[in-house]
């Protein structure tokens, strides 16, 4: 019988979700949704599991996903996720899923009732971020957001431009001094 040394991390369990710095487990981001840290302003965050066909899952793992019109609407006590489009997986036959159809959102009860509440208000709505895999099963990272108006949006580009140049300004002055 073989008895692990103390040295040696054990397998699964805590020790395995402590190397990977996270509770969760390592992510595999399959898609990001660039567009909506643009367009909108977040305000809150949600991990949400999705329900899924076995090709839709096939079709994810080859990475070619798209969620830049994707958006997210509670209906009847449940969260869907609309317009985002996993292509048809290629290999697959006539069990095929559709590349745009709704899918839903495995949420708790009381994430639903407050996303609900919060989409409902003026100028508020749920915008999918990414989508990922942790620990071998699908989720999606969904967002509360606000618009942003024009001016907003270039007024964050103006700030991330400033905040470059300063860092850029910073590397120099230390590569001078190293440079001594």
């Amino acid at each position: 019988m073989y008895v692990p040394k103390e040295s040696e991390p054990k397998q699964g369990g805590a020790a395995a979700k402590g190397r990977d710095g996270e509770k969760g487990g390592k992510r595999k981001i399959v898609a990001q949704n660039k567009k909506a840290r643009h367009d909108y302003a977040i305000i809150d965050t949600y991990e949400a599991g999705l329900v899924l066909m076995g090709t839709e899952v096939k079709s994810l793992r080859e990475g070619r996903t798209s969620l830049t019109d994707g958006f997210v609407q509670i209906d009847g006590g449940e969260a869907w996720l609309h317009n985002a489009h996993i292509p048809e997986y290629h290999q697959g036959s006539w069990t095929n899923h559709s590349a745009r159809r709704k899918r839903k959102l495995l949420l708790h009860r009381e994430e639903i009732d407050k996303l609900e509440a919060k989409s409902q208000e003026t100028g508020h709505t749920i915008v999918p971020l990414a989508l990922y895999f942790k620990d071998g099963r699908a989720k999606a990272e969904i967002a509360l957001a606000r618009g942003k108006k024009e001016w907003d949006k270039r007024q964050t580009l103006r700030e991330k431009q400033d905040r470059r140049e300063s860092d850029r300004a910073i590397a120099a002055a230390k590569r001078r001094q190293r440079g001594q």
